[in-house]
């Protein structure tokens, strides 16, 4: 059991840390999604990820460009093969998770599919090359700091829809955190 207290340790510290971000002048609503919830042990993983998806279901009317619908595909990809390898059913299940994003619900489901499929063929095919396009790609919304943000939550809601965030896919959250010259600590990262 010793790995589950591990993981709720850390999700204890990025709800703490995402708390402590929203606090300092962050986005959305004031207090939005905190709620009275304080620090409950087992959810809080869970509760970070769905405090990032009703911050982005927030933006969505912002969140409309084609710079954030490249780059957010891009980031779903990298971290649908964040391990070096995509089985087809992590595929399906994380093009499910794009095709029923609220916030991804903007763009045509077949631009999102094959925006992504192309990505995770690029990283199925030569890993390294496929994550440096994909980072490329991702670095494109830098420009506007509400997509860049953006970017990273939709990464962080698909990576952690199981309930556990894996130290490879930590890695490409803090990657593309690099690129888009966002702070990794306001994602807990």
């Amino acid at each position: 059991m010793a790995m589950w207290d591990r993981i709720k340790d850390q999700a204890k510290g990025l709800q703490q840390q995402a708390q402590g971000a929203r606090g300092a002048g962050g986005h959305g609503r004031p207090g939005a999604g905190s709620g009275g919830h304080g620090r409950s042990g087992g959810g809080s993983k869970a509760q970070l990820v769905s405090t990032l998806k009703s911050q982005l279901t927030s933006l969505k009317t912002e969140l409309k460009s084609g710079a954030y619908r490249d780059a957010s595909m891009a980031m779903c990809a990298l971290v649908a093969a964040a391990d070096g390898n995509v089985d087809p059913a992590e595929r399906q299940h994380v093009e499910s998770l794009i095709l029923n994003n609220d916030v991804l619900q903007n763009f045509p489901s077949e631009q999102l599919r094959q925006r992504f499929n192309k990505h995770v063929d690029q990283l199925s095919f030569n890993f390294q090359q496929g994550k440096a396009e994909a980072l490329q790609e991702i670095a494109k919304a830098a420009k506007k700091p509400t997509e860049a943000r953006a970017v990273v939550q939709t990464g962080f809601v698909v990576a952690g829809a199981d309930g556990y965030i894996a130290p490879a896919e930590e890695q490409v959250l803090r990657e593309a955190c690099s690129v888009l010259g966002l702070s990794t600590q306001e994602f807990g990262l």
